[in-house]
């Protein structure tokens, strides 16, 4: 049965990340960042001053007052708990041995123009969001799709459907990407430090049972729950992770310019391996690095938004500033400093990234870290995997929550987070290879229709951005400021407009 799934999910992977999909992904990132003036360059600035840079000076960063949103640092905590987990370490591991040293390098560059797509999903999330009968917000791709796509001429039955289409992959990517990955990588890191070798099945599902438990005591309580857990897990272990990180890297300095010069040499290079071979790892670099990149940071999925868009922030171009930050901090930082862990350790070849011991995926990071620290760096990757990918299972939980609230109705959703707790157990005894292929394939898919969405609707994205520049930004403005661009509904633009006063 799981060679024959295995079987199927390799031909639908193979189209859904072909070279069309790839431009696709890529492409919106270059045209978002094109048509709003290359924003997450020349308003980096602007983007650290408003997203970290007023945690301590803003209240409603850290707070909400209204008991059915949450605050934008929560906002953030639950989007990077979805994004920064196995992909940030297996992910990258896995990219270096199948595309060599160069994929990080392509990963950059799915992160630049991920920016873009990221802040541009969140922009239109906010927009077109609205509350459900709980008086919760409610948005995301699904949203845009049917509310904006649907609003355009002769395209009210393509929204409609692409909306559909969104919900059900999203479902079924939190199954993937946001459950079995993750918990197959809990296990194999567990498994390695207490090295279980008989009725391996058994422990499998005792371990899925107990994660299932804990898992429970969080998602049933909602996306406040959730929130408030996220917003104690991530930094702790992110800052966990990064002081490990560093401390490897500074241990291997001499090593960090040549690790630099193989992602920068393998990403072009047409030399390697020799003759016509070369093209072929320069697709493989540039396939894997954008794969693990999208894994990583979820830019072009559409998924985060529905976290952003739960978010007590009235203006939405704020909300796309934290997804600027969010792909930043996810791949740009954490990313690279789990490739510059493995490029400096001396565990893979540097012309390659060929596993030299041949460990792979998470066991390549983990020999990284025994390496320096003995058996305690297997305790530390275990305790770092362990934190990311749980944060990633709640994270995810929320997303396929509003998928299906989406598809079935706000009553509804108790019977997805069974099946999803449920799929916990069972993600324990699958294997990695087979868990990280079906995430892939789903990611792609769910990336598909959100990205028409944002591709038709970047002029309304482009229109925000200018409201905001003109409002915040623009110094020399002369004259009367025009009205804020909020909402897409008529009634929460005025509530939103009115609150917004009421600050001021």
């Amino acid at each position: 049965m799981t060679d024959t799934i295995a079987q199927i999910n390799g031909v639908v992977n193979g189209i859904v990340w072909g070279v069309p999909a790839l431009v696709l992904l890529i492409g919106t990132g270059v045209l978002m960042t094109v048509i709003t003036k290359f924003f997450q360059f020349t308003h980096f600035g602007h983007m650290w001053k408003e997203t970290i840079g007023s945690l301590f000076k803003k209240k409603d960063i850290l707070k909400s007052d209204d008991k059915h949103s949450i605050s934008q640092f929560q906002a953030l905590c639950t989007a990077l708990s979805a994004t920064i987990g196995t992909g940030n370490i297996a992910g990258i591991a896995y990219a270096i041995t199948m595309g060599g040293p160069g994929a990080v390098f392509w990963m950059w560059i799915a992160a630049i123009v991920g920016m873009m797509t990221n802040y541009s999903e969140n922009v239109l999330g906010i927009f077109f969001r609205r509350r459900n009968i709980k008086g919760e917000w409610c948005g995301g791709a699904m949203y845009y799709l049917r509310d904006g796509l649907g609003s355009k001429k002769h395209c009210k039955t393509l929204g409609k459907i692409l909306a559909v289409l969104f919900s059900v992959f999203a479902i079924f990517a939190s199954f993937g990407i946001g459950n079995m990955g993750q918990v197959v990588s809990i296990k194999e890191s567990i498994a390695g430090i207490f090295a279980f070798t008989d009725n391996t099945t058994v422990n499998s599902l005792i371990l899925g049972c107990i994660l299932m438990l804990v898992a429970a005591l969080v998602i049933i309580g909602g996306i406040t729950r959730i929130a408030k857990a996220n917003e104690k897990i991530v930094p702790f272990m992110a800052v966990f992770y990064i002081i490990g990180a560093f401390v490897i890297i500074l241990m291997n300095y001499r090593m960090i310019g040549p690790a630099f010069a193989s992602i920068f040499t393998n990403a072009f290079s047409m030399k390697a391996v020799g003759g016509g071979v070369g093209g072929a790892l320069i697709k493989q670099a540039v396939t894997w690095g954008f794969k693990r990149g999208v894994f990583s940071n979820e830019a072009g999925l559409g998924s985060s938004v529905m976290v952003h868009s739960a978010s007590n922030v009235k203006e939405p171009v704020t909300q796309g500033l934290w997804g600027i930050f969010e792909v930043f901090f996810d791949t740009i930082i954490v990313c690279t400093l789990t490739a510059l862990i493995i490029l400096t350790s001396g565990i893979v070849d540097l012309h390659t990234g060929a596993s030299l011991s041949g460990a792979t995926k998470l066991g390549l990071a983990t020999e990284a870290f025994t390496m320096h620290f003995g058996a305690f760096g297997g305790i530390f990757m275990a305790v770092a995997v362990t934190l990311f990918a749980f944060s990633t299972v709640l994270g995810w939980s929320y997303y396929g929550t509003k998928a299906w609230e989406f598809l079935f109705g706000t009553k509804s959703t108790v019977i997805y987070k069974v099946i999803f707790l449920g799929v916990i157990v069972a993600g324990s005894t699958l294997t990695a290879d087979l868990a990280l292929d079906l995430s892939d394939t789903f990611n792609g898919l769910m990336a598909i229709p959100n990205l028409i969405g944002v591709l038709t609707l970047s002029g309304t994205v482009m229109a925000i951005t200018n409201n905001y520049v003109q409002r915040k930004l623009n110094h020399k403005r002369k004259g009367t400021p025009p009205a804020p661009m909020l909402s897409f509904f008529d009634q929460i633009q005025k509530e939103q407009e009115e609150a917004l006063k009421a600050e001021h």
